[in-house]
């Protein structure tokens, strides 16, 4: 009996059933793939979820699992992309409703094609063995040149940063962020090797054995090395304040605004003043104030007679004009009989907040740029650790909190102390200012130093050396803290062994790329002379 079978209806198109095959899966892998990169962002402050984090990278490594590196490539942006989303809404309020949501969508996708390089390359060294140690050192290493490009760097959302608490952030005193970060790839990437094995009961043996051991060992090591922590004084202690005024506005609004907050500054500062005199605080050794609290053009009698009356030195957060009239972002040690001393100016500055890069193309496209916007000029590093009540205090300012080498270098030259002076007001009551918190606290521990948050409208902070946060204020509200600090002279491995982790790291990542090519066109040759041999 002949069977006839139907033609499709007029008009659909074939779908041949290979194609079919292959659409679920992937459609299943992109979801995975995006589920995951949700879950990475809920590890990051303000939520102490720091355990999604391996969990969202197990994901991410199970979406890889046999692909090439064009599939790779595409899960891994995937999952960047709706990352960095969320994490980066705060841009939306510092830019206001005239930039629209390009600035935030353009910065996110820019991020975003970083981690699918990084899934694309993880495929290439997915055959070598002990894989996933390759495909953290992959993932990680490209948080390197982040810090480089675009506009100079933004390292924000490494990995580390989503582990201000917990079994991890330990190890930040051995290595550092980068240490950090790997350890938490790799737990995640070992936990998604072990359970893709246990279900290939013909694999067993050794890679099972290889798996178990990378989930267990950056957990068990982190937790063996928080009793070595060290949180006492070394040197003495000091009782630090320091002055959040609050702010008005935000957003780039806040430019116009700089009159108001040395106004609020000077206001709560004469309110701790009168509550040190009424015995309802210490007296501080040494009083903070904010990043750009005031604008200092010349002599300044009224910060000149608030520091002599508290009788202590000050770290006063200022913008400093030049001889030539360009600006720093600044801070000054302000001593209580002689007036302004020292001063560190910001190295590491903010793209379109503090300079304008490719001016001349930014002028195409935004009405804000005119003769009267001028871009600051960045520090050379002098005076990173100040002498100042008695003791070495380092200072880096806001956005260096996201860099490695301004604190590094502040502790290498004798900081017993460290200090964030801060303006988060530009970004209103978004996840910011706490995702800024969680890089001081993760600085704390891989120093070793106590370190104290000064901001204009909040988070400001004092925090211990092993990350604890023991004070803290509310945001968009005027407040003080005054809280005793130790000071701490002992440097970590991760002090001594600097940017060669890092860049250590990153050496090992592109030795494993060329050797996944390698194989790979052995591989292909290989398959190339067999099936050669078959044909004759």
């Amino acid at each position: 009996m002949a069977v006839t079978v139907a033609d499709p209806e007029p008009g659909a198109p074939h779908q041949p059933a290979r194609t079919r095959r292959f659409l679920r899966p992937g459609l299943l892998r992109t979801l995975v793939a995006l589920v995951s990169g949700f879950a990475f962002y809920l590890s990051f402050a303000p939520r102490p979820l720091w355990w999604l984090a391996p969990l969202a990278f197990a994901g991410f490594a199970l979406v890889l699992r046999g692909r090439r590196f064009r599939a790779g490539f595409g899960y891994g942006f995937a999952f960047g992309i709706v990352f960095f989303l969320p994490l980066l809404t705060w841009l939306l309020d510092f830019l206001g409703p005239d930039f629209g949501p390009w600035p935030w969508l353009g910065l996110s996708f820019a991020l975003a094609l970083y981690h699918g390089l990084a899934g694309g390359l993880i495929t290439l060294v997915s055959r070598l063995p002990a894989a996933p140690l390759w495909g953290a050192l992959v993932f990680v290493a490209l948080e390197t040149p982040r810090a480089w490009f675009p506009f100079g760097g933004f390292p924000w959302g490494r990995v580390a940063f989503s582990q201000p608490e917990g079994a991890f952030l330990p190890l930040a005193s051995i290595g550092g962020a980068p240490l950090v970060g790997l350890a938490v790839v790799l737990t995640g990437f070992c936990f998604a090797a072990l359970a893709a094995r246990l279900r290939e009961v013909r694999k067993l043996a050794r890679p099972v054995a290889f798996a178990a051991l990378g989930t267990l060992l950056p957990v068990v090591a982190g937790l063996a090395l928080w009793p070595s922590i060290g949180t006492g004084p070394q040197d003495g202690e000091r009782t630090v304040a320091t002055v959040q005024g609050n702010a008005p506005d935000i957003g780039l609004a806040l430019q116009g605004e700089r009159a108001v907050l040395r106004d609020n500054t000077i206001a709560e500062s004469r309110r701790l003043l009168a509550a040190v005199r009424a015995g309802q605080v210490p007296a501080p050794d040494l009083v903070v104030w904010p990043e750009s609290a005031t604008t200092v053009t010349g002599p300044d009698l009224q910060v000149d007679q608030l520091v002599a009356n508290f009788g202590a030195p000050a770290l006063i957060g200022a913008i400093y004009r030049l001889p030539d009239g360009h600006l720093q972002n600044s801070v000054i040690a302000w001593d209580p009989r002689t007036g302004p001393g020292r001063r560190y100016a910001k190295q590491q500055l903010v793209p379109f907040g503090e300079y304008v890069p490719a001016r001349k193309v930014a002028e195409l496209v935004t009405p804000f740029l005119d003769n009267e916007t001028v871009d600051m000029v960045p520090g050379d590093g002098a005076n990173q650790a100040m002498a100042v009540a008695g003791t070495r205090v380092g200072v880096f300012i806001c956005y260096e909190t996201a860099f490695d080498y301004p604190a590094r270098d502040a502790v290498r030259d004798g900081a017993e102390l460290l200090v964030v002076p801060t303006n988060n007001a530009w970004y209103g009551e978004s996840e910011m200012s706490v995702q800024q918190l969680a890089m001081s606290r993760l600085r704390a521990v891989e120093h070793s130093r106590a370190v104290v948050v000064s901001a204009v409208s909040g988070v400001s902070a004092i925090i211990a050396p092993d990350g604890t946060v023991t004070s803290s204020t509310g945001l968009f509200t005027a407040d003080s803290l005054v809280g005793r600090v130790p000071l701490r002279t002992q440097t970590t491995l991760s002090d001594r062994l600097g940017a060669w982790t890092e860049y250590g790291l990153l050496a090992l990542a592109i030795a494993g790329v060329a050797g996944g090519l390698v194989l790979r066109f052995r591989t292909r040759r290989s398959s190339a002379g067999t099936a050669g041999e078959a044909a004759d």
